[in-house]
């Protein structure tokens, strides 16, 4: 089957752009801004809260190792889809919790995905379902962030290491690396 691709909003790109890089079936991750209004949006201008973007991440993956609903699952379980507008100390509409299905299988699959976590969550998921809209990759310094930079930011220590062992208890199978005792 061929590749396809998921793009996901939960807070902070550097976050889950980190997470689904360690998701066995995940080719490549992608930093970006969709669902706004402003084209070619940059960094700052996205932070400033007024282009309607939220930080992003397009995942292409290959569904015959991983399915868009199990893609959901670990979404739901590494972020806080219980918060509007809101992740953590992020706050403003682009760090915001939602999916932009590419197609209206990905749209059935995100509400099933929004149920099953209703469920786990007492009815509390904010996270919208919006229209699929343009990409715009993210500048290059925000790639691999965790990989290249992240380890020696402050922001980025206190966030992305829970998340990543939260990944590695509840989706072990899911996992691409070995746990490591650091993380």
């Amino acid at each position: 089957m061929a590749d396809q691709v998921a793009v996901l909003a939960g807070g902070c790109f550097w976050c889950t752009e980190a997470v689904f890089g360690d998701v066995v079936g995940v080719k490549s991750v992608e930093s970006g801004y969709t669902g706004g209004n402003l084209i070619n949006p940059t960094y700052k201008q996205v932070c400033n809260g007024d282009t309607g973007h939220a930080e992003a991440i397009r995942i292409t993956f290959d569904p015959d190792q991983i399915s868009y609903s199990d893609l959901l699952d670990i979404f739901f379980a590494t972020h806080d889809p219980t918060q509007l507008n809101r992740q953590g100390n992020d706050i403003g509409t682009q760090y915001r919790s939602a999916i932009f299905p590419q197609d209206e299988q990905q749209e059935r699959q995100a509400r099933a995905g929004i149920e099953r976590a209703n469920a786990d969550h007492g009815g509390r998921i904010v996270t919208t379902i919006e229209p699929r809209g343009e990409w715009y990759p993210a500048e290059n310094y925000h790639q691999d962030y965790w990989a290249s930079e992240g380890q020696r930011n402050p922001y980025c220590l206190a966030t992305i290491p829970p998340k990543l062992q939260k990944l590695r208890k509840s989706f072990q199978a899911r996992v691409k690396a070995p746990v490591s005792p650091e993380v």
